[in-house]
């Protein structure tokens, strides 16, 4: 017989074995002692800090708890009690709910979903995941609420692989602003808050944390932005610096190095930034790199970390550094012979260092080491600062009179843009009296020279921005407070984003479109960056461009800069790309204001992919003065003009093309007169007669190209390699050829294609019936030719087809296609090299 006690426990119902420390989770009823029953967690689910333990498991209180029935009786087996599911997963382990003013176990782990402390840094300028493409990020953002409370503290920025040091910023009024090392692939990163008005700030498990994950892909797509030092030959590799400096930080050209890379981090993250905020993305010039002892960071130099950093090329001239400081080319002598020399010798010694191949195009920018604070002579030598270049070479250059005030790493941005040590002007200079302290050195230095490098990727001056003279305040770029300034005599305060200096829209839209921006997510870039405009019938003008019209600047007289631009689709959030638009004089008049609608309207339209086309005067080219009658009655159009009307003495030659007007001659053949640049073109029919522009000059014999007329073949257009002369031509035609490039294929600014072909505005499908025609009468090619004086100009046309009209019958004026490409020729009279330039019609 069972002892009684066992009688009663089978008595009691399975859901009754619980105590009131039990882990079951089902909702029974009363328990066994009467009390009501209460649902608790196992403890295998409750929060527990980062790597520390769970907590013990709660004592039996309860002789009749399921847990002993085993040891009383071996032959009735316990009734394993239902216990809650356990979410094993790594989302909320480990982790805990902060909350302000906590004082508990730590922050919530990256992948946490609970909620993060009030008072965790949230970036503003950058989401989760995002994909950027430099090395150095600059990031905004902010803690809490700043508008309900200012605190004041410290950000730490550290890498959860500990690749790269923690880094400290300011936290001013709940504002901070950061720089990221970035590395190629995924980035990692924890945010941590601390401050003394907070609890758990002093301690080495701060609660106040957020977490960010970054995708840094290097650009390969792109020509590099190359930096150069540059020294005389007998420089000794130093430069200006008080004796403090020199004494903490040396001088030397290891010193420089480290000073000018990290400076052009500073312009690589403030750029991709300003590209960001301008709604283009986060794309960027990149610099060549190596493999080197890393200097971005203390440790890395301490510990002589090898990393991949901007590289720093050292060039010597061929000139002293006497000769570099001759006061006779110090560009801020308004008395120097010759002030733009610097930036001669300069491309120069960069030509023979880097030995470009032809068409290798070298976007290169400057350091001028030896660059001195003339004390009596009250002004720096060895100095320029100087931008832009042509054909293979866009250089910049500046001077390192502010050089000792840069940042060498990371940790030093922020106290080289506090550092209001007044500037000894018995070592070092005050350039322009605007470098009082050596934080306003640092934006002057760093600023100005980014400015010159804005010129070098084809910026002109702008109303406002970098490309005015907006960098000295490029230290509010990268710090919360700013000092007191010297400049303004103006106490330091709080500078948000709306406060820091950009650069212009239009800088970045030119930015957009350099190749040195490219990214490797772009789609191909178009080789023909050209843009055409020709005027139509209304005082209308067409404007075509193969990639793309990006935008169109609009000057009126006496502007020395652009204040009026119009802005076209690029397809990619901004409207679809547009390769045609048509131009209204009441559109154009309607952009600029109404005391200035009246005047002279000058245009410079740009392509998707860099190239421009200037019309210097849109009402001359929309008048009648573009209309010309040929003497077939066939009406055609004067283009706008391309290139500059700057030789004298040449003789003006005025050819219609046979082929155009007269209906038996048939154009099979043109050979072309080149050498350096194109000398002339001759175009020869099938009855063996020739018409000759320009001379037959260059190679003898010249370069023959036929028309295959069987297959009615004839010509298109021009792809044309030209600047101040036309320096090479190729031929294009209707079977989709393209011809050499006879000339200098690599000279001129840049290639520019006209092509003759139908538009939207006027098709060849209204002219023609079931009759297959592969030209009209509408087809033809003027070709200018203007010699002396370019304010009297006299202009002839030569038109070619290839084709005659015979099949077509009749015309409307509202019917007719008019496409054209007009070639100006400028023959010196002598045997010197000819110039040539490029006029384009419809």
């Amino acid at each position: 017989m069972a002892p009684s006690f066992l009688k009663e426990i089978r008595r009691r119902s399975k859901s009754s074995f619980r105590t009131d420390r039990s882990t079951d989770s089902s909702l029974g009823g009363s328990g066994s002692n009467g009390s009501a029953g209460t649902i608790n967690k196992s403890s295998s689910t409750l929060s527990s800090t980062y790597g520390g333990s769970s907590p013990p498991t709660p004592a039996l209180t309860s002789s009749m708890s399921a847990g002993n029935l085993q040891k009383l009786n071996n032959n009735v087996p316990p009734v394993p009690p239902i216990r809650p599911s356990v979410n094993t997963s790594a989302s909320n382990r480990y982790s805990v709910q902060s909350v302000p003013g906590m004082s508990g176990l730590g922050s919530p782990s990256p992948k946490s979903t609970l909620p993060a402390s009030l008072f965790a840094p949230r970036i503003l300028s950058i989401s989760d995941n995002s994909w950027v493409y430099q090395k150095v990020l600059s990031i905004y953002g902010t803690i809490a609420d700043p508008a309900t409370q200012a605190l004041e503290g410290s950000l730490t920025v550290s890498r959860l692989d500990d690749s790269f040091p923690p880094t400290y910023w300011p936290v001013s009024d709940s504002h901070f602003k950061a720089l990221i090392y970035l590395t190629a692939g995924p980035n990692k990163l924890r945010f941590d808050f601390t401050s003394p008005k907070l609890a758990n700030s002093n301690t080495s498990n701060p609660i106040h944390s957020s977490y960010l994950t970054l995708h840094m892909l290097p650009p390969q797509c792109s020509p590099p932005l190359q930096l150069v030092i540059l020294l005389g030959k007998d420089s000794p590799g130093t430069f200006d610096a008080v004796p403090a400096r020199i004494e903490t930080e040396g001088n030397g050209l290891e010193t420089a190095i480290k000073k000018f890379r990290m400076a052009a981090y500073l312009w690589q993250a403030f750029t991709a930034e300003q590209m960001y905020r301008n709604k283009l993305g986060r794309r960027v010039f990149r610099m060549e790199e190596e493999w080197t002892t890393g200097t971005s960071n203390l440790r890395d130099q301490e510990n002589n970390t090898m990393r991949s950093e901007a590289k720093i090329h050292v060039v010597r001239c061929d000139k002293t550094v006497a000769e570099l400081r001759d006061l006779d080319i110090a560009q801020q002598n308004p008395n120097a012979k010759n002030q733009g020399k610097l930036f001669d010798i300069a491309s120069e010694a960069v030509r023979n260092h880097f030995r470009s191949l032809p068409g290798q195009k070298q976007y290169v920018s400057v350091l001028l080491l030896d660059a001195h604070w003339d004390k009596g002579a009250n002004m720096i030598t060895g100095h320029a600062a100087l931008g832009g270049g042509g054909g293979d070479l866009q250089l910049a250059i500046f001077g390192s009179q502010a050089l000792q005030s840069y940042p060498s790493c990371i940790e030093e941005v922020v106290p080289a843009f506090s550092d209001r040590t007044p500037t000894d002007t018995n070592y070092v200079a005050n350039d322009c009296n605007e470098s009082g302290s050596n934080w306003e050195a640092a934006n002057i230095g760093i600023g100005a020279h980014m400015h010159e490098t804005g010129h070098l990727f084809g910026c002109p001056h702008t109303e406002s921005g970098i490309m005015l003279r907006d960098y000295v305040t490029l230290n509010r770029s990268f710090t919360t407070r700013e000092p007191y300034s010297t400049r303004t005599k103006s106490k330091g305060s709080l500078v948000l984003p709306k406060d820091e200096c950009a650069w212009h829209r239009l800088d970045c839209l030119r930015f957009k479109a350099h190749p040195c921006f490219a990214l490797p997510t772009d789609p191909p870039r178009i080789a023909d960056d050209s843009v055409q405009a020709w005027p139509v019938d209304n005082g209308n003008v067409i404007v075509t461009a193969a990639s793309g019209v990006s935008f169109m600047e609009i000057y009126t007289p006496g502007d020395d800069v652009c204040h009026y631009w119009q802005e076209f689709g690029d397809g990619n959030g901004n409207g679809p790309i547009q390769k045609q638009i048509l131009l209204t004089e009441q559109d154009l008049r309607s952009r600029v204001p109404e005391e200035k609608r009246k005047s002279k309207l000058k245009l410079s339209i740009k392509s998707i992919t860099g190239g421009s086309h200037e019309i210097e005067d849109y009402n001359q080219l929309a008048s009648k003065a573009s209309k010309l009658k040929l003497s077939n009655g066939q009406m055609a159009f004067r283009s706008s003009k391309l290139g500059l009307s700057q030789m004298n003495g040449s003789t003006p030659q005025d050819v219609v093309l046979d082929s155009v007007v007269k209906q038996n001659k048939l154009l099979t053949q043109v050979k072309l007169y080149s050498g350096f640049a194109l000398d002339g073109i001759e175009f020869i029919y099938e009855d063996s007669t020739t018409q000759l522009f320009g001379k037959r000059g260059g190679q003898p014999g010249g370069s023959d190209f036929f028309l295959d007329t069987r297959r009615g073949e004839y010509i298109t257009g021009f792809y044309v390699r030209s600047g101040f002369w036309i320096d090479g031509i190729a031929i294009m035609t209707s079977l989709g050829r393209k011809s050499a490039v006879y000339g200098n294929p690599n000279g001129g600014s840049g290639s520019t294609e006209w092509s003759i072909e139908a538009t939207k505005y006027h098709t060849l499908q209204s002219l023609f019936t079931s009759a297959k025609l592969e030209s009209a009468l509408a087809f033809h090619s003027p070709l200018h030719f203007r010699g002396g004086d370019p304010k009297r100009k006299s202009t002839f046309n030569v038109m070619s087809a290839g084709w005659r009209k015979s099949k077509v019958s009749s015309f409307s004026r509202h019917q007719t296609t008019y496409h054209a490409t007009s070639l100006i020729l400028y023959q010196p009279p002598t045997e010197a090299l000819p110039q040539y330039t490029i006029e384009s019609s419809p």
